[in-house]
Parts: structure tokens; sequence; C-alpha cells
């Protein structure tokens, strides 16, 4: 699994005009389920955002989790985090997931973040979203399961 997480002010998610998830100062997740990804997958990445020390702390040195802050989690599917560009200039993504397992392990992932004890909301599996994201920093930082990166 693959996440790019942001720290944020403010985020939402629409679908069609509808709002579907919001949360104010937290983190947006897109989140990429590859192929081979299994729960254990998903149990590193939700720990790991859960406790994910990008907030600073009275110092103003980024020591402080989204927990420790009270934010929430703003968690998209995004397969397109598989895209592989290396050959051409339309890219493949034979390594993303398949679509069922991918929404499986997706919503297992926000029922873990949830569990630990992080509001989460989420966009909608498979659809078009427009995401609007009040940056904080900004702060980005890529995760990977299988630690590629």
């Amino acid at each position: 699994m693959r996440a790019v997480a942001q720290r944020v002010f403010e985020a939402s998610v629409t679908v069609e005009g509808r709002l579907v998830g919001k949360i104010g100062r937290g983190l947006v997740v897109f989140l990429g389920v590859g192929e081979g990804d299994a729960e254990k997958d998903a149990d590193y990445l939700a720990e790991k955002i859960a406790g994910l020390r990008i907030f600073p702390d009275a110092d103003g040195k980024m020591n402080v989790s989204v927990k420790d802050v009270g934010g929430g989690v703003l968690m998209i599917s995004q397969f397109t985090l598989y895209g592989d560009c290396r050959k051409g200039k339309r890219p493949s993504f034979v390594q993303a997931a398949e679509a069922t397992e991918a929404n499986r392990l997706y919503e297992y992932c926000v029922g873990r973040i949830k569990a630990l004890g992080v509001e989460t909301a989420t966009g909608e599996f498979q659809a078009m979203m427009e995401v609007n994201v009040r940056n904080d920093g900004p702060v980005t930082i890529l995760l990977d399961s299988k630690k590629e990166f």
C-alpha cells in the first residue's frame, strides 16, 4: 500500500456536487492499494498515519501526531499511486489491486484508523471526486507499507 499524507488546515471532498467528507485540522491521505497487499499492509499504514509526528509542538518543531492534536483524517482512495511511468508517457496501472480487493483493504484501513481513535472521513470509492485542500505548511509525506521509499 502507498499513501500520500498532507497536513491541512481543512479539507473536503465532493462527488457530483454532494459533500461526502470533510475535516478541519488534520491529514488528507491519498491511499493506493497494490496487487498482493494484505491487512498487514493496512495495519502498518494506519498505525503510521495515526502516529505520524508532523504537527508542531509548543516549540514549533514537528513532534506531534494528528491523534495528539485531536485532528481528523480525510482518506481518499487513489489507485493512480500505482501508476508506473517508467516506460513511455502513458502510466500503466497493472500493479494496482483489482477494485473489489482494493475497496476491501481501503475500508479496512479506514476502520483501523478510526479504531486508533482518530476521527476519519472518506471519499467515495471509484467515484470522480473533487478534493478541496487547504494545506498547512505545506507538509507532504510519502508512505509505503513495503518500505520502498
